[in-house]
């Protein structure tokens, strides 16, 4: 027996939808040089604070308080103008490198949108860097993307970023270009050179997958306990009187989700969530951890979904799941200026 419900897996349908997001990329890499994800990680121009007053500030009345937690820096940790959603790592990846994936949002305060981007954290020196994430047209043009960026989610080389209202965008860590142009308030090539808003690097979108029905995807997590590993994702919702689910989809040994000849993807399961306001969503091994807000000033909490439904202590603002499993850990992200931290607490 398990506390989720089965529900209908129909309306979590995701068809493939690649477009030109490839051959934009393809033109990109004839203006701009590749780099390998080692080389974002190896150099990266912030640094994080672990066990930081930041984290202690999200944790309010949370005991016990996590096992550990890395903080952005004072800059990231106070800005109003972005905000962390998704939190994915090299666990989910596969990968035996250490890293976390951060996706923010711009919610702008005065100046014009600037999309959404990436920070990839190596934990192990305590430096990040932020990646713009882009789309790039056929002639090599790019621009920003405007979506909440609510989940994250790596799979082999692939990432995963949750579009409330259209599925799920695709971008390959294998291409992630650098930019030759220091403009900080432009966006865009001129001539040769490209500007994206001051960041280094720019990773273009290489493929989506559009949803056929109502479902919205509003976060996203993989669990490698099932075969094969399956992307996870579903909707928040604010209040009792509607039903957020959540779906499961098979990936495929590239990383893609696994589709039929005619590229539509079906969830392979789906489940009704037991409350409102889940703000992420993981499981593993049969078991489901759900992340659940309580607004700005109140802490949230922990829902661990077996045979019943049991509550934790959890931090204000929890975004969110991944989970490192050679430490037996589940990890989250906190949204709120003053009290950003990435932190870690047993399954």
């Amino acid at each position: 027996m398990s506390a989720m419900t089965a529900t209908a897996v129909e309306p979590f349908e995701l068809r493939r939808d690649d477009g030109d997001l490839a051959a934009g990329a393809g033109a990109l890499g004839r203006w701009l040089k590749r780099v390998p994800l080692e080389t974002v990680l190896t150099k990266a121009n912030r640094v994080a604070v672990r066990k930081g007053a930041a984290g202690t500030r999200a944790f309010g009345t949370m005991n016990p308080k996590p096992v550990d937690w890395y903080c952005f820096d004072a800059a990231d940790n106070e800005v109003t103008d972005w905000y962390p959603q998704g939190l994915t790592c090299s666990s989910d990846a596969g990968l035996a490198r250490n890293a976390f994936v951060v996706s923010w949002y711009f919610k702008p305060q005065s100046a014009p949108e600037r999309g959404i981007r990436l920070s990839f954290l190596d934990p192990a020196t305590l430096r990040y860097r932020h990646v713009l994430l882009v789309v790039a047209d056929t002639a090599g043009g790019i621009s920003p993307i405007n979506i909440h960026a609510g989940g994250v989610a790596w799979y082999g080389d692939l990432l995963y970023v949750a579009d409330t209202e259209r599925g799920m965008r695709v971008f390959d860590t294998r291409q992630i270009f650098e930019v030759n142009g220091d403009g900080t308030t432009t966006i865009g090539r001129r001539g040769g050179v490209y500007t994206a808003f001051g960041y280094r690097y720019v990773m273009p979108q290489t493929g989506a997958w559009s949803r056929t029905g109502e479902a919205r995807f509003s976060f996203a997590a993989v669990d490698r306990s099932t075969t094969p590993g399956t992307l996870v994702s579903g909707e928040y919702v604010e209040t009792r009187h509607e039903a957020g689910r959540v779906a499961r989809w098979a990936f495929d040994q590239d990383g893609s989700l696994r589709a039929d000849d005619a590229g539509v993807a079906r969830a392979v399961d789906a489940y009704l969530l037991p409350e409102p306001k889940i703000q992420g969503a993981l499981s593993c091994n049969g078991t489901w951890y759900l992340s659940q807000g309580a607004g700005s000033t109140r802490n949230g909490a922990l829902l661990v979904a077996g045979e019943t439904v049991a509550r934790r202590p959890y931090p204000s603002g929890p975004e969110d799941l991944t989970c490192v499993r050679d430490r037996n850990t589940l990890w989250s992200v906190t949204e709120f200026a003053g009290r950003r931290a990435v932190f870690g607490v047993p399954l």
